[in-house]
């Protein structure tokens, strides 16, 4: 099973968007506190609709609580700043996708402590900024599940 990792979300739609996305994928998600936002929060419920009852979602103090609990195979950083773009890496069913926060994306250390063929980027034209955090989990995570031959899926 795929691991969506998201450190410090800030906004409650996007959250819920990827609640849905997991369910629909099977993917766990990991909430990385502080979080922008409460779990029972209206915004995030109507984004997931009633798919938070399909999804496995649990939330850590802090990423390193995250490591330690899950033991994920690997993780894959996405940001702006990867140099590895996303279709590249033979994703494994215990990889971990880890996402920043809306606002200012992923801090430059964790990046860093990554290998560097695990600091992925999603291809965008040149001067635009980012794409929203949901879309760019949808795009990665379907990639890796499609690698997986959409294992569980129908």
């Amino acid at each position: 099973m795929l691991h969506v990792v998201l450190f410090q979300p800030e906004i409650p739609p996007n959250t819920g968007n990827i609640i849905r996305l997991c369910a629909n994928t099977g993917s766990r998600l990991h909430l990385i506190r502080p979080l922008g936002f409460e779990l029972d929060d209206t915004r995030l419920r109507r984004a997931g609709l009633d798919y938070h009852e399909f999804a496995e979602v649990a939330a850590y103090d802090d990423l390193d609580e995250f490591t330690e609990r899950v033991r994920p195979g690997r993780v894959f950083a996405l940001s702006t700043r990867g140099g590895t773009r996303y279709d590249r890496p033979a994703y494994r069913p215990d990889d971990a996708l880890l996402l920043g926060p809306e606002t200012r994306g992923l801090p430059q250390a964790v990046i860093d402590a990554l290998p560097a063929g695990q600091r992925l980027r999603v291809p965008m034209r040149p001067g635009q900024r980012s794409l929203n955090l949901a879309n760019t989990t949808a795009l990665v995570l379907y990639e890796a599940w499609r690698q997986l031959d959409f294992a569980g899926g129908g």
